[in-house]
């Protein structure tokens, strides 16, 4: 590619292009035909090897699927990302299929909107994101990463800050099969075929089916095991030739997984502690198999919570998700088009522990959860014994069925002028259970995926169970969105705003026992009495809690010489309470501050230059993010307990770097790094007292003299790693690629007061953070055109992850960090060195 000469019209051209230029830069179909044409000039510069740095107003990143197809076959687009810029990623295993934590410029997976064709993924009550129930990665055209803002027309209530998008690909023209089969370390077997049928008809109906099954173990001598089935297809006919188009699309994936293992985070004379101790339990310390061999059917185990049957390799995580998702685009004048993409999505999923169940009746006769308990008034294993020790598995059931429809109409006034106005719906049916079962006595395993169908039943006949709730999350938005050229095409302008409308109609049928998330669920029979024997609890009752909020969305790109552009943007987030959130809060009246928790907002700005000159494009950007009224776990000094609330202002700001540079036909390089700094801006309310808690020298917990408050004050929040850095190099020599891939992760805080971690005896167990750490990953390609098989898609594949078997610790579960120093976490570990090689035929 030649390098752009100093002229204007070269310039304000590439400006232009590179910045609105292709669908693969939005989500929904409103937002590509929106930025699609709004070029009037130029051609779009090419990604280099799958990376491309789109010169929007909005810091913005984008992997195709050359990029995508050099991981292992079946990983998660979550995993894929990793390699962004501002992007941390921890996987629960080496293939993808077992969820992970992600952040992004310091913003967890609860923050960050996850779109798929347009369609919002995050769970409707918690905003949690399921990286292994994504797409099969084959299947991805392209995946865009906003680093710190939405789209206009984002259905979400969880985008505080970053959003990740990613589109399936189009059928193709021509009919095509492709297989793929792969197989590696962890017992792990993966088989995926597509086919496409190519144009059908005249009109260039084209179609593509495609089915994928895998398997694999966790760690080396785990009990956990992942077993996952995915079937997809999309149909699309166009609409003549001036792009319209309607697509139908389907996606269906089945998981049934064990838990990832995690444990206590110890890392100080880890090796003397036995495995099987009921004071330590596991503890990470290295790659030592026998630190991770559990037997799931060990019944007498004095820790249920670490080892034997209770450990989490011995509990089912399944899942069932499914979604139907429509695309359109309807020219209805020269000027004037429509968009529609209306989805519908079904998830059954559910996970928890094992505890005991008593087969006699509770406090005043009462059956059900009642104080922590379960009981059940019968002998439910016909045994002829009224057991008080029942081993039962008490997993949290949720079913969930959504639909949900993004329209928007462009109108293209003029050349340099044009406007698009927009409408999105969301509705979440969210039904949350907790039924009880039993365990298989032989394995330890439940005896169902689902405790749901195998319920064990209290005397009256009523499924026993741990939480009974029904909630509805519901969202009607408007949007608008307006783009202006001016100076001659040198100046390039976005505003857009949405005014997101949230109702949230949750009711309970059990009692809130604390503001933590404590329920006692008695048979429906015994509510009146148990009502009456604890009248401060939080009955049964319906609540309707309504946020809104107008969101502006504004920024700019200034074409600059030599084919560099300066850009700025400015947007407001919003996260509104999530349902477990509003739960808790039905402990306290709905007119109190705890029982009517503010919604979290957040002001993001982003500024920086780019370059793109011949075979070598580059990005650096500044960014800065207020949060207000973060929402947190705090104490309650008057109630003495926990719960859900807004802690006030929490500040972030950084930069992130990007380049990619083909050197020549053979060799290219790929580069980035990212700078993260939080501060919290205040000291947070730990409970009552006159003195201050100090150990070792360090204030733990300081006193007013009628309170404690955590000493949080101008440290950095938990868990995210300080920089990130990393680099890909590829070599190409046909028929043979070589992919080496870098990724460096700075240190993380183990708790927000930034310092050593304590136990309970007062012992220092860590130090204040977890120490940075490099993974190195290799992919090694043959292309098959040797062996006749023109396609690209026809190659040999070796995958090595973590090639050097760094050992690290991969996140805290949950996304979750302590805030106090006293606060021991539960990690997930690194994934081992995994090679995987691959066949791929296409034809």
């Amino acid at each position: 590619m030649r390098i752009i000469k100093n002229s204007a019209l070269a310039v304000s051209s590439f400006a232009i292009a590179a910045a609105v230029a292709s669908p693969a830069f939005a989500q929904s179909t409103g937002a590509v035909d929106f930025e699609n044409t709004i070029v009037v000039t130029g051609t779009k510069a090419k990604a280099i090897n799958g990376v491309d740095i789109p010169a929007t107003p909005k810091a913005k990143q984008v992997l195709d699927q050359t990029f995508i197809s050099k991981s292992t076959p079946g990983q998660s687009i979550n995993d894929v990302i990793n390699m962004v810029p501002g992007v941390s990623f921890y996987n629960a295993d080496p293939f993808g299929s077992s969820g992970g934590a992600m952040f992004i410029r310091g913003f967890d997976n609860t923050r960050i909107s996850q779109t798929f064709d347009g369609m919002p993924l995050n769970d409707t009550g918690n905003y949690a994101l399921y990286s292994n129930q994504q797409l099969d990665a084959e299947l991805i055209e392209q995946v865009n990463v906003n680093l710190g803002s939405t789209d206009v027309d984002s259905p979400t209530a969880a985008a505080s800050g970053s959003t990740v998008n990613y589109r399936s690909r189009d059928p193709l023209d021509k009919a095509q099969v492709m297989a793929v089969g792969s197989a590696g370390d962890l017992s792990y077997k993966r088989g995926f075929i597509s086919v496409d049928t190519g144009n059908i008809t005249n009109s260039g109906l084209k179609a593509w089916f495609a089915a994928s099954v895998s398997s694999n173990r966790f760690l080396p001598n785990t009990g956990g095991k992942v077993a996952k089935q995915q079937l997809n297809f999309k149909v699309k006919q166009p609409l003549g030739d001036n792009g319209d188009f309607i697509s139908v699309a389907g996606h269906f994936n089945f998981n049934r997984n064990n838990f990832a293992p995690s444990m206590s985070l110890y890392t100080q004379n880890s090796a003397s502690r036995p495995v099987n101790s009921s004071s330590s339990g596991r503890t990470p310390y290295n790659w030592d198999e026998a630190q991770y061999t559990i037997n799931c059917a060990d019944t007498t185990s004095a820790s249920a919570s670490n080892t034997g049957y209770g450990a989490f390799e011995c509990r089912y995580n399944p899942s069932r998700t499914a979604n139907l998702r429509m695309n359109g685009r309807f020219t209805l004048a020269d000027n004037l088009t429509l968009t529609v993409d209306p989805s519908f999505q079904y998830t059954k999923a559910n996970g928890g522990g094992v505890g005991k169940l008593n087969e006699g009746s509770g406090p005043n006769g009462m059956v059900g959860l009642v104080g922590g308990n379960y009981y059940s008034g019968r002998d439910v294993n016909g045994d002829g014994v009224i057991s008080s020790s029942i081993l039962m598995g008490n997993a949290s059931e949720t079913e969930t069925n959504r639909i949900g429809l993004l329209t928007s109409l462009r109108w293209k006034i003029n050349p340099t002028n044009t406007l698009r106005i927009g409408y999105s719906y969301d509705r979440g049916r969210h039904k949350q259970t907790g039924e009880i079962t039993f365990l298989n006595s032989q394995t330890g395993y439940y005896a169902t995926y689902f405790p749901i169908d195998l319920a064990i039943t209290d005397k009256y006949g009523n499924a026993i169970e741990k939480r009974n709730r029904m909630s509805y999350a519901i969202l009607h938005q408007v949007s608008g969105e307006y783009n202006g050229k001016f100076f001659d095409g040198k100046l390039d302008v976005l505003a857009g705003v949405r005014a997101p409308f949230f109702k949230r109609n949750l009711t309970t049928f059990c009692f809130a026992t604390n503001g933590t998330g404590g329920y006692d669920c008695p048979s429906p029979q015994d509510q009146a009495a148990y009502a009456v024997a604890n009248p401060t609890y939080g009955a049964p009752q319906q609540r309707i809690y309504n946020y809104s909020k107008v969101l502006p969305n504004v920024g700019f790109t200034v074409a600059l010489a030599q084919g560099a552009s300066l850009y700025a943007n400015y947007s407001k987030g919003l996260q509104v309470p999530g349902t477990d959130t509003l739960y808790n809060a039905f402990f306290y009246p709905v007119t109190s501050s705890y029982g009517s928790p503010k919604a979290e907002t957040s002001d993001n700005f982003d500024v920086g230059l780019r370059m793109r000159a011949g075979r070598l494009s580059a990005s650096l950007g500044g960014w800065y993010t207020m949060f207000y009224d973060k929402i947190s776990q705090i104490y309650n000094q008057d109630t003495q307990t926990s719960l859900y609330t807004n802690l006030g202002k929490v500040e972030k700001y950084g930069f992130d770097a990007t380049m990619t540079w083909q050197v020549d036909e053979h060799f290219s390089i790929y580069a980035f790094g990212s700078y993260n700094k939080s501060r919290i801006l205040a000291d947070i309310l730990a409970g009552k007292g006159a003195t201050d808690t100090v150990v070792n020298g360090n204030t733990i917990l300081r006193s007013d003299g009628t309170n404690t408050y955590y000493t949080t004050a101008g440290k950095r929040e938990s868990g995210v790693p300080i920089y990130t850095a990393g680099a890909r190099v590829e070599a190409n020599f046909d028929p043979f690629d070589l992919t080496v891939s870098v990724k460096n992760n700075g240190k993380r805080y183990i708790n927000s007061e930034n310092l050593p971690v304590y136990n309970s005896s007062n012992v220092q167990v860590n130090p204040a953070s977890l120490p940075a750490y490099t993974t190195v990953d290799l992919s090694a390609r043959m292309k098959l055109a040797i062996a006749g098989l023109k396609s690209d898609k026809s190659f040999i594949q070796l995958n090595v992850t973590n090639l050097f078997n760094q050992f690290y610790i991969g996140g805290f579960t949950s996304s979750s960090t302590p805030i106090g120093a006293t606060t021991i976490p539960t990690v997930y570990l690194a994934t081992p060195r995994t090679v995987v090689a691959t066949l791929s035929v296409a034809f």
